[in-house]
């Protein structure tokens, strides 16, 4: 299902709630055929590219599902990136439409400056030199074109190097988009959503889980609350002052909540929240566990990745058999293979593919199109792990983050997963640093809670904490103190950045 149906069955029924006011889904849809009108009236045809440079606020549906709707592919570009970053992306993208805020005035001349393929510039919110204004454009369209199934057109994060372009096929059946299918079908049959639910989402919504999903909640005809930018205390007000019943939040969210004033966490009313949804970065069972003291059993966590080549979902009581797995296939079968290719027996740890899923590829990279794509078909990220006789997929990290030790092959994921739960640490990254006797070593950067300090003493203390719990091969070697850690607002970590911080130094 799409808009279309729920504005034609429940006009009046609220979409996206922001800032506490709500767009219903009649004025969602007509302003989204605005959209799909001013831009197919601009000269934009099926299979054409629209970039969009927003943060967190109403319009941006507004021109996704007008996109989605008139057969373009919509692009969403980390508000984050730089000037030159968003230009890549435009032409990288071939868009032939850019929306920007008008606070990004910088950004947008170098935008009109640089991206020559650029037919239409939309500025949202405000005015901007050189740039329509979006109500005025939306005013004067004319008739919107026929319906048409577009797709999202969306980036990897470039924790690796520059974003990579994740392109479909438009799609054919109508049902429109494949991710946002397999994620409202994983929203109905998994989380139990239906139209009267209410769901809250603190992530970007330019990140794949923040545009998808909340699509796929408009699929299923529920409310979406888009916040801002995250905000522990404020989280906590939203899903007592609307009866949030459905959210979703990455571990380093959890996390901070966990840390807010045990009076704050005490007389917070979260009695109608059935699902909290967690995703993006691994949820350590330790960590899902003190969520659900707090909350209750709604923790559920959710393994994907941008290019969607498979997901894995599990519950609250499947946790509870299967713990530290990110659970079954939704779609498709797990393989796991060694260094020569052959497929691993259950238990054995090695590289994830997805057989049976949604082809994809890389625009414009066919060499890296076919890495993560083998003979027989099935796809892969990197990701390294293990499944056992149940068919649940455990995780050990990313094989780009492995470090090689004195020959040994060694994944951080776990010495972070449990710093992490540190009362010291308000966040922690573990890479691998050249080392001249062992080639690399571990070692932890933390950014520390308030009225803890830098000291020897402290990193002294956080290496204890983590050979109690963990072999010492997996624990860091040593601690270092920084005052931030570069990552993004869906919670992934730029290891690629923080190196080169550390070597520059």
């Amino acid at each position: 299902m799409n808009i279309a149906d729920h504005a034609s069955a429940a006009p009046q029924s609220p979409a996206l709630i922001i800032d506490d006011d709500a767009v219903s889904y009649g004025d969602l849809y007509a302003r989204s055929r605005r959209v799909a009108a001013l831009l197919h009236g601009a000269g934009l045809a099926r299979g054409d590219g629209v970039a969009l440079v927003l943060p967190n606020r109403p319009e941006f549906f507004e021109i996704t599902w007008g996109c989605q709707l008139s057969g373009l592919y919509y692009t969403t570009i980390n508000t984050h990136f730089t000037a030159d970053e968003v230009a890549y992306v435009i032409d990288d993208s071939d868009a032939k439409a850019v929306f920007v805020d008008a606070a990004m005035a910088g950004l947008a001349g170098h935008v009109r400056d640089v991206n020559r393929g650029v037919k239409v510039h939309i500025v949202v919110g405000g005015e901007l030199p050189g740039w329509q204004s979006y109500e005025d454009t939306l005013a004067a369209a004319a008739e919107p074109p026929p319906v048409s199934d577009g797709s999202e057109m969306l980036y990897s994060s470039g924790t690796t190097g520059r974003p990579k372009a994740v392109r479909r096929p438009l799609p054919a059946d109508g049902n429109g988009s494949w991710a946002q299918s397999v994620l409202e079908m994983a929203l109905k049959h998994h989380y139990g959503m239906n139209p009267s639910d209410v769901y809250l989402s603190p992530a970007p919504m330019y990140h794949a889980a923040g545009v998808n999903y909340t699509m796929a909640v408009h699929r299923v005809g529920a409310a979406a609350i888009i916040m801002r930018k995250f905000d522990a205390e404020e989280v906590l007000r939203l899903i007592e002052t609307h009866r949030v019943t459905h959210a979703q939040f990455v571990p380093t969210m959890f996390v901070r909540m966990l840390r807010l004033p045990e009076q704050v966490r005490r007389e917070a009313s979260l009695g109608t929240l059935k699902v909290a949804i967690t995703g993006a970065a691994r949820c350590s069972a330790e960590l899902k566990q003190q969520v659900m003291d707090w909350w209750g059993p709604v923790v559920y966590e959710l393994y994907g990745a941008s290019e969607s080549y498979g997901n894995c979902a599990i519950g609250p009581a499947d946790a509870l058999t299967h713990p530290g797995s990110v659970g079954q296939a939704l779609v498709g079968t797990i393989h796991i293979t060694g260094e020569d290719g052959h497929e691993l027996p259950a238990g054995q740890q090695g590289q994830v593919w997805f057989e049976g899923t949604s082809s994809f590829s890389y625009t414009g990279q066919a060499g890296l199109t076919s890495q993560v794509r083998n003979a027989a078909g099935w796809l892969t990220v990197g990701d390294l792990g293990w499944v056992d006789e149940d068919g649940y997929l455990y995780l050990a990290g990313r094989k780009s983050d492995v470090i090689v030790s004195g020959g040994v092959n060694i994944h951080p994921q776990r010495a972070e997963e449990v710093l992490s739960l540190h009362p010291a640490v308000a966040d922690v990254g573990v890479i691998g640093v050249p080392d001249e006797e062992f080639g690399e070593s571990m070692k932890a950067f933390v950014l520390l809670s308030p009225g803890h300090d830098a000291g020897q003493a402290t990193a002294d203390e956080l290496l204890e904490y983590c050979r109690a719990r963990l072999p010492h091969f997996q624990c860091p070697k040593t601690v270092g103190f920084v005052g931030s850690l570069p990552r993004g607002e869906n919670g992934k970590l730029y290891k690629r950045v923080l190196l080169e911080s550390y070597l520059m130094r």
